[in-house]
């Protein structure tokens, strides 16, 4: 993977992380914080590994507060675990909440545990997200479709709207979506179908809330060095790991570390004009919208 121009991290990683061959990068080693988050606490889904990592390692760097959440498995645990401890030997607060994001009552219970443990959310980054390759649209099972949907977007919905009466102006929530909601890849119609209704999603609820002062906005990466690659897209063809991503402008696939700071800067008042958006790191890939 000759493509790939940054360096991985070198500290051992747990679990998911054993399937990168080379490692992923999560956070530059010069990254320096300048408190663009202080006093703010952040709960980021699928915090334990690939861009939602990145999120929680740059949140945490520049001074809030995060919580995280993982699948109640071991390897997702021991994810969210190290991400736990880089946190807090930076000095900063991390807590890990396992939960199954598709049950409308474990997202309103977890936001209530959240509150009791922090006693506010300012930031909601909703970026747990599933996908399940399938090349024939006739043997797509109505159980992948309603799992897709039920991970991607309807966990967007019941944790929204359970993280918005305590919100206030200045707030921000920030969705993850997709460049496949653009370009819609033939093996992931599932997938791309709900990252389209995330892009819409978070137009609509940025054009209701902004008259509170609360911005919603998106970031639709392109591919991007993650564990859920080589979990979905390797099964099916891993020859194309090989070569993931090299067909972008840049000639190569994105790491998480290039797609925190996106996330900052969404999440800080630096990007206080901006609401109902989408922010495109792709590797310059041309999208409309």
């Amino acid at each position: 993977m000759n493509y790939f121009n940054i360096h991985a991290q070198e500290q051992d990683l747990p679990g998911s992380d054993e399937q990168l061959k080379p490692h992923a990068e999560f956070i530059h080693k010069n990254y320096a914080g300048s408190h663009k988050l202080k006093g703010k606490v952040a709960l980021i889904t699928g915090g334990d590994s690939g861009i939602g990592r990145s999120v929680a390692l740059h949140f945490a760097k520049e001074g809030a507060q995060v919580a995280i959440t993982c699948l109640d498995t071991e390897v997702e645990l021991a994810d969210a675990e190290w991400v736990k401890d880089w946190i807090e030997k930076e000095g900063g607060v991390c807590k890990i909440y396992p939960v199954d994001l598709r049950e409308s009552q474990n997202c309103k219970d977890l936001v209530h545990h959240v509150l009791e443990d922090f006693k506010r959310i300012n930031i909601l980054v909703n970026n747990a997200g599933t996908q399940f390759p399938n090349e024939d649209f006739a043997t797509l099972t109505d159980e992948q479709w309603l799992n897709t949907f039920a991970v991607n977007i309807h966990s967007i919905f019941y944790l929204s709207k359970a993280v918005l009466p305590q919100f206030s102006s200045g707030d921000v929530i920030i969705n993850t979506a997709s460049v496949n909601a653009y370009v819609g890849p033939k093996a992931l119609i599932d997938y791309s179908a709900t990252k389209g209704a995330i892009i819409s999603f978070t137009r609509a609820l940025s054009n209701q809330l902004i008259s509170q002062g609360i911005r919603v906005n998106a970031v639709a990466p392109g591919p991007v060095w993650t564990p859920l690659q080589p979990a979905t897209w390797g099964k099916v063809d891993p020859e194309s790991m090989e070569n993931f991503g090299s067909d972008t402008p840049l000639g190569r696939c994105g790491q998480p570390s290039e797609l925190g700071p996106a996330y900052v800067f969404l999440a800080s008042q630096d990007s206080s004009f901006i609401s109902g958006q989408t922010i495109h790191p792709n590797g310059g890939m041309m999208v409309g919208g």
